[in-house]
């Protein structure tokens, strides 16, 4: 850690997460009583749709299926030609989907199939190829169960105006805005993250021996993380900095803050004297570091600028922004020791591990205090052959999916009742493969964690024969757990 000892104010300690753990699990029961409640009303009779909305602009459409009671549904994509599949379980359409206003920019056409009696099919045919999300929201403000569906040009066409589709027909693109269409209340959210890669344009950070730059390597990182985490149903990133620039250390608690978010994980590379050192680790802010930062809080005469948990320090007496400040800094901290352990856990999965357990130091910029926040050195940069992995796109996509996947253990657990992810049932992220020489069928369903039968039933296959370059679309009910991500 000796390349980052400007950022600590006090040298690193064990964590101790028993009595933190308990607390926790105090302040979050709402949120697990909240998920609980919603599964409990799981579909148990024919679910209808009561109705079905479009709003369409150039790049991005959403439809929205009003339904009777919650359901479990799958999607999938195929291709030749471009076709988004929608697959309801216990799910009747009710006449609704007869309708000769879907269609837009994006969706060509929208055709159904009554499966079974108690199964739906629902093919968005496409002007052009997607990238599809969806989630289930419950009843709110006088609204039934909505089933929400996002196809984003996977092209991200800028405009449309002249692009050309199957029928030559010029297709002129609707500008109206997604919120046209009255369907997510303000209510829900996405949850925030804040992903700071370390150092940048007059601070390099630490440099390997064979030159490496440890903020070329972590901005890598991050916008990779960053692109993972915008692909998720119910979160959204943004970088501290997206380029070679330097950003003082409170001025990333700073930025977090503006951006109101939920989460800050800031991305590093270790160093040491010694070169054989190695290994991933993850830190938290430490007890010492909080109490400096609580008086630093409570000594600042524009009190009225510093909100904690969302609750204004403004006309508070000193005895009570006391309070406020220790019990919002518990709490994060509390919160900042699971993430940081979920994300541990997966990056023991990629590499080496500096220690099995959470660190806990006072860097600065883990100092907000109402932000659960982590500090991950993913190697050591000092270590040659750790520098050479570092160096390539294969291991920075290991490192940035494995963070992710602590994320979203960590986010299934933790999230704010009013997010996206709170609310929603049987989400799960879209996974395709790319057929390469010398794979075959069953290999992959290994690899996946996937029955055969399932593979072969999303895909259409009628065979086990695979071609290069053959794009298969993986069963949506991989867990989050087991999935892979390319």
């Amino acid at each position: 850690m000796q390349q980052h000892s400007s950022l600590a104010t006090n040298p690193p300690q064990s964590a101790s997460t028993g009595a933190h753990q308990l607390k926790l699990a105090a302040y979050f029961s709402f949120f697990l009583l909240l998920l609980l409640s919603v599964s409990a009303f799981s579909a148990t009779k024919i679910a209808k749709i009561s109705d079905v909305r479009i709003a369409d602009r150039a790049t991005e459409t959403r439809v929205v299926f009003d339904l009777t009671s919650p359901v479990k549904h799958s999607v999938f994509v195929l291709q030749n030609p471009d076709r988004v599949v929608l697959d309801i379980e216990q799910c009747d359409a009710n006449g609704k989907l007869k309708m000769s206003r879907i269609g837009g920019t994006l969706v060509k056409e929208l055709r159904y199939a009554q499966k079974t009696s108690e199964k739906l099919r629902v093919v968005f045919d496409l002007n052009s190829s997607v990238s599809p999300k969806s989630f289930l929201l419950p009843p709110s403000n006088g609204k039934a169960y909505r089933l929400v569906i996002d196809l984003t040009s996977a092209t991200g066409l800028a405009s449309v105006t002249n692009t050309k589709v199957a029928t030559n027909e010029s297709v002129k693109p609707k500008v109206e805005p997604v919120i046209a269409m009255q369907d997510a209340p303000a209510s829900f959210r996405d949850i925030v993250v804040a992903i700071d890669a370390g150092h940048g344009g007059k601070d390099p950070g630490a440099t390997g021996r064979a030159g490496t730059r440890e903020k070329d390597i972590v901005l890598a990182i991050s916008k990779r993380l960053k692109k993972l985490i915008d692909n998720e149903p119910g979160m959204r990133a943004f970088l501290i900095r997206g380029g070679d620039n330097f950003v003082p250390l409170r001025g990333r608690i700073q930025k977090a803050s503006k951006q109101n978010s939920d989460i800050f994980i800031s991305i590093h590379a270790d160093a040491a004297a010694n070169r054989r050192a190695k290994g991933s680790s993850v830190y938290v802010l430490s007890q010492n570091g909080a109490t400096s930062e609580a008086a630093r809080i409570l000594a600042k005469r524009e009190n009225a600028s510093d909100k904690i948990g969302g609750v204004s320090l403004e006309n508070k007496d000193d005895v009570l922004k006391s309070v406020l400040v220790d019990l919002s800094q518990t709490a994060t901290i509390d919160a900042s020791i699971d993430l940081a352990e979920d994300i541990l856990k997966e990056l023991g999965q990629v590499g080496n591990l500096l220690r099995d357990k959470v660190e806990q130091a006072g860097f600065a910029v883990l100092k907000s205090p109402d932000i659960p926040s982590v500090l991950v050195e993913t190697a050591f940069i000092s270590n040659p052959q750790e520098e050479k992995r570092l160096k390539t796109a294969e291991h920075q996509q290991k490192l940035a999916t494995a963070i992710l996947k602590g994320l979203r253990r960590y986010t299934k657990d933790h999230a704010p009742p009013n997010a996206i992810m709170a609310n929603m049932q049987n989400t799960t992220p879209l996974t395709t493969y790319k057929v390469k020489r010398g794979d075959t069928l069953s290999g992959i369903a290994i690899r996946y964690h996937v029955s055969l039968v399932d593979l072969r039933k999303v895909n259409s296959l009628r065979s086990d024969m695979l071609r290069v370059g053959q794009v298969l679309t993986i069963p949506a009910t991989v867990t989050a757990s087991t999935r892979k991500y390319e």
